[in-house]
């Protein structure tokens, strides 16, 4: 991983966009309906660090002398920067994003191929559902209700996998907000720890040969035993927080509250 993706909140947060023209109504229009405070500055006014202050971020877009100057005007305010086709003036680069509301998809290169990373985007905007964000949106409302009522992590997580896989994320997905909340209350009321699992994955083979069923247990998986002989860009495609045991490591007694255990095996 050349860079590391991050995720500002936007809510009440300024940004600021210098300089005119398409590149600068381009960057403009990555805000449109979000919470950030937005501001519109071209000439000598974005040459001051002054416009630039209290700003997260800093879209700077024009000729190179405009574009240095605001830069460092930008950075002096302290800034995040990002220039357009400067990549030598930027702190960030500028991801193709899939906005679904709560939910953000952002697929970067590191400015290496941006018509790769739209190329990449427009296939996710295929896959992922308009109604995915109303989803998250649930999940951050019944948060502190759901953490209260299941404080293990282990046996949350269970919960929420489940939750998400089943009505209660259909409802949301189709607008139906109320009855999701219902729905998710009435099984939290109710959450018993599921049966844990695990699963035993073939590593020693090319990542590409992964069935979407093993793909799902490596994201999914609280737990990791990597074998000797597994496949690191198999290994790679697990969740990066799940706890990892040593090769040879016993399973039994893992698989309480719920936790899925995937076994990384070398054949």
């Amino acid at each position: 991983m050349d860079a590391f993706p991050a995720f500002f909140p936007l809510a009440g947060r300024k940004v600021v966009i210098a300089g005119s023209g398409e590149a600068a109504d381009a960057k403009a229009r990555l805000f449109d309906g979000s919470p950030a405070v937005v501001v519109r500055v071209d000439g000598d006014a974005a040459l001051s660090a002054s416009v630039y202050s209290g700003a997260l971020l800093a879209f700077i877009a024009g000729e190179p002398a405009f574009a240095e100057a605001a830069a460092r005007a930008a950075a002096i305010a302290g800034a995040i920067v990002n220039v357009t086709d400067r990549p030598d003036l930027c702190d960030f680069t500028t991801p193709s994003i899939v906005d679904r509301g709560e939910v953000v998809a952002a697929i970067g290169t590191g400015g290496a191929s941006p018509m790769l990373a739209t190329m990449l985007r427009t296939e996710l905007e295929a896959r992922v559902p308009q109604g995915i964000g109303r989803v998250a949106a649930l999940f951050r409302q019944l948060q502190d209700e759901v953490r209260a009522g299941l404080p293990d992590l282990t046996e949350r997580r269970a919960f929420l996998r489940d939750a998400l896989a089943g009505p209660v994320a259909r409802a949301a997905m189709e607008g139906e907000m109320v009855e999701a909340a219902r729905l998710l209350r009435e099984a939290l009321t109710g959450a018993r720890a599921s049966p844990g699992e695990v699963l035993h994955i073939n590593a020693a083979r090319p990542a590409d040969l992964i069935t979407l069923r093993e793909l799902r247990a490596l994201g999914a998986a609280d737990v990791l035993v990597v074998e000797a002989g597994a496949n690191p860009d198999i290994v790679a495609m697990a969740r990066r927080d799940a706890e990892r045991l040593a090769p040879g490591a016993p399973t039994e007694g893992l698989v309480v509250g719920g936790r899925r255990v995937v076994r990384l095996t070398a054949g």
